[in-house]
């Protein structure tokens, strides 16, 4: 029995590791910026850990909820090609909705720093913060125009060069962090300054080369099609609202553990980075699921789709047991390689466990909202993060932090009942579309 399901989905097992694996590569690159960003800056100092930790908890907020709007480009445009039309037309009214969204986005995030000073932190952080704010802001135009034609290429499936030119960024961005952060020759030491040129720099420079890569295919002549737009938007805000009340939740906890201490928002940050590192990986599945789906959506193949969407929850759930279990067992290995500060060691250690325990349910609840992306049922995307994150996470942290004073353990502890939940609601709403076009 198990031979026969294994050279059942030995296939489309296959597929989407050869789909996943460039996708996985460009997530390593994402997860390993901000890893290399963290590991400079706390060798500079806690501080200015904790002020990064805290200016990016509230641009993240803000600014993923653009780039959810443009992975729709993905979902709308796959499902066009499965159904045998033709989408390169597409491309220009891409890149101009990506810079719109860019605008908008930049002038929101810039604005916040405006409002730092009255959201309670400490006041040694509050110029750092608004210094970074005020720089990083602007990288927003690269990395919605690199994300659009990232978006687009996955439409085709082509996946290896801007996953690969995203690994290859980490190396020039690690030169740039210790470059402006440290300093050297003729550059000054900046800290937080620094840090902040450096992500700029970086998410503008790969922009550039994305840019460069499209060029000779962007017909600069044609028309911008505004019902193409509205696709998107009604497609992808589901998505950027699911982010925002995603990153909303996590950063919420680094707002508030930062007004209690600014270590334990330098601790959330690492824990939040160590988790997101094997998080990579069902996250890049689920994004090859949602491509895979909403292609024979498109073609109206529902058992190709069944098959896909099976292999990619068992790929997933199953890389995540294997994350758990390394978790579990080497939490003070993984902590020092981002500081070996005692005060840190002690609070984040205890808290590794409890990241381990809810691996399983992220690498689920992940690959079930490809599957609902590849439907183009993205609200139901949205409406499991509102159920999981607010109505049922954010009474358990008040219980946990308020009645029984947890702290940060509690605030992790909601998380991991919030992925649970978000699995469970996403899993069955693909079920019951899944059976709805099978009829």
């Amino acid at each position: 029995m198990k031979i026969n399901l294994l050279n059942t989905y030995k296939h489309y097992f296959s597929e989407l590791i050869i789909l996943a694996f460039p996708i996985l590569i460009g997530h390593l690159g994402y997860t390993l910026i901000g890893a290399t960003d963290i590991l400079v800056v706390a060798k500079y100092s806690i501080d200015a850990l904790a002020a990064i930790s805290i200016a990016n908890s509230i641009l993240f907020t803000i600014f993923f909820f653009g780039l959810g709007i443009t992975t729709a480009i993905s979902i709308i445009l796959s499902n066009m090609r499965g159904a045998k039309q033709g989408i390169k037309k597409y491309l220009f009214s891409s890149l101009v909705f990506s810079l719109f969204l860019a605008c908008l986005f930049t002038f929101l995030c810039y604005m916040t720093k405006f409002m730092v000073p009255y959201m309670g932190f400490e006041e040694k952080l509050v110029p750092y913060i608004q210094q970074y704010i005020s720089i990083v802001s602007f990288s927003i135009f690269g990395v919605y125009l690199f994300d659009a034609i990232k978006q687009f290429l996955q439409a085709y499936e082509i996946v290896n060069f801007p996953n690969i030119l995203l690994l290859l960024t980490v190396v020039v961005n690690l030169i740039f962090d210790v470059l402006f952060v440290f300093g050297c020759s003729i550059f000054p030491a900046m800290g937080v300054k620094g840090a902040a040129i450096a992500t700029l720099l970086v998410r503008m420079l790969t922009a550039v080369v994305m840019f460069i890569y499209i060029f000779r295919f962007i017909d600069f002549k044609s028309r911008l099609d505004f019902s193409y737009m509205k696709q998107l938007i009604k497609v992808g805000s589901p998505i950027g609202a699911a982010f925002l009340l995603e990153f909303l939740a996590f950063n919420i906890i680094t707002i508030l553990v930062g007004r209690e201490a600014g270590i334990l928002a330098a601790v959330h940050n690492i824990l939040v980075t160590i988790s997101s590192a094997s998080f990579m990986v069902p996250l890049a599945i689920s994004t090859a699921v949602a491509v895979k789906v909403s292609y024979f959506f498109g073609a109206e193949k529902p058992i190709e789709i069944k098959k896909y969407a099976y292999s990619g929850l068992i790929m997933g759930v199953g890389f995540m047991a294997f994350a758990g279990i390394i978790l579990a067992l080497f939490p003070e290995q993984l902590i020092k390689l981002f500081t070996s500060d005692k005060e840190v060691l002690k609070i984040a250690i205890p808290l590794v466990s409890i990241a381990a325990m809810y691996q399983v349910f992220d690498g689920f609840q992940v690959v079930s909202g490809g599957i609902l992306k590849g439907f183009k049922m993205t609200k139901f995307v949205s409406a499991a993060v509102l159920t999981g994150y607010w109505l049922v996470g954010m009474p358990a942290a008040i219980l946990f932090v308020g009645k029984y004073h947890l702290s940060l353990r509690g605030y992790w502890l909601s998380l991991a009942i919030s992925l649970c939940v978000m699995g469970f609601v996403q899993a069955a709403a693909a079920r019951y579309k899944f059976n709805k076009i099978n009829k």
